[in-house]
């Protein structure tokens, strides 16, 4: 049996055909059209479902329905984005539009929810009855599952863990409140914090600063962990001020959900060890459960930008 993802990005559209095991036999993608509309869009979805199917030598009638992960808040139920805030749409009519062009079933779930229903099904958090996926992208995403089943509350705008408040009154967030955990433990929240760190006085003087041979438009998510594993001790109060900050908010979580498996995915999830052992170490010393004998298991996400493919892929299942 195969099955076909949709992973509908900001910038990139792509889908998967993948097997019972979770392995994706081939993509296929294309550019999301900016500015662009619910229809065009569909039709690029479109494009790219047929064009995967045609790279693995199969058509609609080898699948029993498509799955997409979209941005926003999704009603599952309906079929239908009741907002989609990178492209500013209301009540996008997804599931019909796609299933006129397609002729199929198809299902539709929050992309965040899909990544984290991937690591879920075939991933870090396999086996696990609750788990929680966090993702430190442009934003920090998030994604829950409670006894098998995502979690999107009552109007399907669960889970935007990012928007929970770390700092009271602190940084101005994208969404228009202050001192939420997105505008610090973002690649976002980490490359302000970087230039911020370039443009002290003594900047000049640190490995940071000569990196980017003074050009903060070329600082990255990366920048300041690779310069604080080289031995910069500027980029390593950055770092260190940002995995602080990154761990706050992965207590909060733990406190409130107690899922069995929390995992960290995101482009800032690739440094690895280097992220999780000195956060494992904040949560160790600030969860409320210190003495439970059942801990919540703390990793990075396995699945990497397939996850979301994988998730939507399985939505039907």
């Amino acid at each position: 049996m195969y099955y076909l993802g949709i992973d509908l990005g900001g910038t990139n559209i792509v889908a998967g055909v993948v097997d019972d095991d979770g392995k994706i036999i081939v993509k296929a993608n294309c550019k999301t059209s900016q500015p662009c509309t619910m229809e065009g869009i569909s039709d690029d979805m479109a494009f790219v479902a047929r064009s995967a199917m045609e790279k693995a030598n199969i058509t609609t009638a080898d699948l029993q329905y498509i799955g997409i992960g979209a941005p926003g808040a999704v009603n599952s139920e309906t079929g239908i984005i009741e907002f989609a805030n990178n492209f500013n749409f209301h009540n996008w009519e997804i599931v019909k539009m796609m299933e006129e062009r397609l002729g199929m079933k198809v299902y539709v779930e929050n992309d965040a929810n899909a990544a984290a229903y991937g690591e879920y099904c075939v991933g870090a958090a396999k086996d696990a009855n609750d788990a929680v996926m966090i993702t430190l992208g442009t934003g920090v995403g998030g994604g829950i599952i409670v006894d098998g089943m995502i979690y999107s509350g009552s109007n399907y705008a669960g889970a935007e863990v990012g928007h929970t408040v770390i700092q009271h009154n602190g940084r101005l967030c994208t969404c228009g409140r202050r001192g939420c955990w997105e505008a610090y433990s973002s690649a976002t929240g980490l490359i302000n914090m970087t230039k911020e760190a370039c443009s002290i006085q003594q900047a000049p003087n640190y490995l940071l600063y000569q990196m980017i041979g003074g050009d903060l438009s070329k600082i990255e998510g990366k920048t300041a962990f690779d310069a604080a594993q080289k031995g910069c001790p500027l980029a390593k109060s950055v770092v260190d001020m940002y995995l602080d900050y990154l761990g706050c908010g992965l207590v909060n979580i733990i406190n409130v959900f107690q899922p069995e498996i929390l995992c960290i995915g995101g482009g800032i999830s690739r440094q690895g060890d280097y992220l999780l052992e000195p956060v494992k170490k904040i949560i160790e010393r600030d969860r409320y459960t210190k003495h439970n004998k059942r801990q919540t298991k703390v990793c990075i996400a396995e699945l990497g930008n397939d996850a979301g493919i994988i998730g939507a892929a399985f939505l039907g299942k």
